[in-house]
């Protein structure tokens, strides 16, 4: 950072010696801003506005208009600011969005018409905008923090997924006057006028997203946008699952494998006493079985018998038939 300054104010002293001019500003931007250099003039057709950075034309405006250009257009060696140089017509003001750390350097603004000169030091702060990622449950409130507001001119503008939801611009504030914004946070928006902080109450799932404020401050010789982002999400049940509803479901499931259970249990009760019968049939035919076997006829008998005989341990004696 300290060789950066020094850089910059070598161009500063050498700007100042050449053109003799002392009214140089330096300007602190961080990566990812955007600043806007004021002529504060209103140019006519005759004017001729020039922007040199580091030397090296940027952006010039002319009454013929074949001749305006910015960045590649003017110098190939601009390069590194293609397609983040705008170039108010009216004004000859010039604005770089998505400041880079190649941004660094001075900047000189000449009008021809008039005569005058003006050289602005442009410091990059290293220091890369980052998301504060909050989390908050259904129904609490969050608050969005934003910097303190350093004059009366400053604007701020909070945006919701790039939609308007709020502003502070001078001593008025306003919020949410976009109609899509008033049916998703109609009465629940609090904007701190002092501290330019955005309070959302009673949040819902939608309200998950990304906000970010963007604030301008500046004076009559330059202005710079800052922006600050959030990521917010909205923790809890969705407004459909409410916890009646899902009670009412649970008490139904329960009251569903009760009449499940019941049903099963009659229905294997019914099986049983089918079976029982058949059981009882089956223990009397056995039994028939049983005395067939005891009442064989007697020539069955007397095979037995003769089985029996022929046993030499065993003597049975056979009674004659009469």
């Amino acid at each position: 950072m300290l060789k950066k300054k020094i850089i910059v104010c070598v161009f500063a002293v050498f700007a100042f010696l050449v053109h003799g001019v002392s009214d140089t500003d330096e300007v602190s931007v961080k990566k990812g801003d955007s600043v806007t250099l004021h002529t504060g003039v209103t140019i006519n057709k005759q004017d001729r506005i020039k922007w040199y950075f580091n030397g090296i034309r940027i952006a010039q405006i002319n009454g013929d208009l074949s001749k305006t250009c910015t960045d590649v257009q003017c110098n190939e060696g601009t390069e590194s600011f293609r397609d983040r140089l705008k170039l108010d017509h009216q004004t000859g003001s010039l604005t770089i969005t998505n400041i880079t750390n190649t941004d660094d350097g001075v900047y000189q603004l000449k009008i021809f018409g008039s005569n005058s000169e003006k050289i602005l030091a442009i410091v990059v702060h290293d220091v890369a905008a980052e998301v504060k990622r909050m989390s908050v449950k259904k129904g609490e409130s969050v608050t969005l923090e934003a910097p303190l507001l350093k004059n009366p001119n400053d604007v701020m503008t909070w945006y919701f997924n790039d939609i308007l939801i709020a502003e502070i611009i001078g001593d008025q504030s306003k919020i949410c006057t976009d109609d899509q914004c008033d049916v998703r946070f109609r009465d629940r928006l609090k904007l701190d006028h002092l501290t330019g902080s955005l309070t959302i109450t009673n949040t819902r799932n939608t309200d998950s997203g990304e906000y970010k404020v963007e604030i301008v401050i500046g004076n009559s010789r330059f202005s710079i946008t800052s922006i600050k982002s959030f990521s917010v999400a909205v923790n809890g049940e969705d407004s459909v699952w409410s916890s009646g509803l899902t009670a009412g479901i649970c008490a139904a499931v329960v009251v569903l494998l009760l009449v499940s259970g019941a049903v099963y249990y009659r229905l294997r009760r019914s099986k049983k006493d089918e079976e029982k019968p058949n059981e009882r049939r089956g223990s009397q035919l056995d039994q028939c079985d049983d005395t067939t076997t005891l009442f064989q006829p007697k020539e069955t008998v007397k095979n037995i018998l003769k089985i029996t005989v022929s046993t030499p341990d065993v003597t049975v004696a056979i009674p004659h038939n009469s």
